[in-house]
């Protein structure tokens, strides 16, 4: 049963009615198209101040954000740079879950994130040094790529649908159009072993956030003569955050979003457009309005909760994906940037479930049942706190992944007393705390 009470009926399988239905899917396609241009303009046409629109924003918007040549000879060359990379550098091979719509078939993922990525890193400085393409154009052409990013995102999302009932790729369905263009109908898209879904949720989304806000440092950097305290934050704080994507690539072939999601528009958009141009918002506030000063204890205090953060998410994760991956026999140690300690659990002890599940209750999995969600959160905010308090804008993103997160806690909740029954009570007697140790 779904989060609003109802099962499509007669479909593919009685399949859990999310988001609202139809009605709740398309107002979330609205929002979704509306959000990173609203943020935009009020940041750069509002000094960072809410603006109510009219017609003279019809007006900006289209002299600041129609799609040009150079934006999508921009984006388009970014994207198949990426394409490139994945299927020609080197990495380690890893096998994902058995996929029950394929036989309980176990597909292997190339995880050569790691290396695309500082390639990908040292391509930008090559390029942006010699003067062949500054890294300042991006945060300039800011509307422009924005355009062309959502429409490169609907147009792969109408592909992904078309192509996956065409080639009889289709799974899940419910019959209403609507639901399952958003939702998606291709589970694993492939062109041979590049896989689109895995691709898109890694390199798509973080690399791009990344540049945008390297971009806006480089920005700052020409016009200043120096990087501010905050955008230095910003900067160390979103690189972090995509190079453990990268670095623990090998973790996101277990994870729902690629075991269960189907690709359809909801991962397409937002793993093109979504992610990397609301996330960036902090930076781009931080740019756009000049260097916004921060107290050195202050930002020395972000440091430490963004480290302390980033740490148990780390961490905790690493836990938890390897454990998984260890029961199956499908464990390999990877020496990538950088090792934290206690990213391995050396005898981990679990609940054992009548579907031969196994559920970790140790190392940070004992304290919280989602405690690298409180970590993620932790790091969301530090994002926002670094700008100051004089604009809503970059509070956005904290407040919009709290929500998120929310959602995604009650659908994992669902789903799990759903498959575990009685054995997920006992799970919850054993890990009572959700977020907070001790408290929630």
């Amino acid at each position: 049963m779904g989060a609003n009470g109802k099962d499509v009926k007669g479909a593919d399988e009685d399949i859990p009615v999310e988001f609202g239905g139809p009605w709740g899917m398309s107002a979330i396609m609205v929002f979704s198209h509306v959000i990173p241009y609203y943020l935009w303009m009020c940041v750069r046409f509002s000094a960072g101040a809410l603006i109510v629109p009219s017609y003279d924003t019809l007006v900006l918007l289209k002299e600041h954000a129609s799609p040009t040549l150079a934006a999508f000879q921009i984006y388009i060359g970014f994207l198949l740079h990426q394409a490139v990379l994945a299927v020609t550098m080197p990495g380690m091979r890893i096998e994902g879950l058995p996929v029950p719509s394929e036989g309980n078939k176990k597909l292997t993922y190339v995880c050569n994130g790691i290396s695309s990525w500082y390639v990908t890193l040292l391509t930008a400085a090559v390029l942006h040094y010699t003067g062949v393409f500054p890294l300042s154009i991006v945060i300039e052409r800011f509307g422009e790529i924005l355009t062309v990013t959502i429409i490169t995102s609907n147009v792969t999302s109408v592909l992904a649908y078309v192509s996956a009932i065409w080639l009889g790729k289709a799974h899940r369905m419910t019959g209403n159009a609507l639901m399952d263009f958003f939702m998606g109908a291709w589970l694993n898209p492939r062109i041979g072993t590049f896989d689109l879904k895995f691709w898109g949720e890694t390199r798509v989304a973080w690399i791009t956030l990344f540049l945008l806000t390297a971009s806006c440092a480089v920005k700052q950097y020409e016009q200043l003569g120096y990087m501010s305290g905050g955008m230095w934050f910003i900067s160390t704080a979103q690189w972090l955050y995509s190079n453990a994507v990268m670095k623990g690539e090998e973790c996101i072939p277990s994870t729902w979003d690629i075991f269960y999601e189907k690709w359809g528009w909801m991962l397409i958009y937002w793993n093109f457009a979504g992610v990397p141009f609301v996330y960036c918002m902090p930076s781009f506030y931080m740019y756009q309005q000049g260097p916004i000063e921060i107290p050195r204890f202050l930002l020395i205090g972000l440091f430490i909760a963004l480290f302390g953060a980033y740490y148990i998410w780390d961490t905790s994760q690493s836990q938890r994906t390897r454990f998984r991956l260890q029961q199956v026999g499908a464990y390999k140690p990877r020496f990538t940037f950088p090792q934290l300690p206690w990213g391995t659990l050396k005898d981990p002890k679990y609940l054992t479930t009548e579907t031969g599940s196994k559920l970790l209750i140790s190392g940070w999995w004992k304290y919280a049942r989602k405690i690298h969600y409180t970590a993620d959160i932790i790091m969301a905010s530090s994002w926002a706190l670094c700008c100051g308090f004089g604009s809503f804008v970059p509070y956005f993103y904290p407040i919009f992944f709290f929500g998120m997160i929310v959602h995604r806690y009650q659908r994992d909740q669902e789903r799990c007393k759903a498959k575990y029954g009685k054995d997920w009570d006992k799970y919850e007697k054993i890990v009572p705390y959700v977020f907070i140790p001790g408290i929630i």
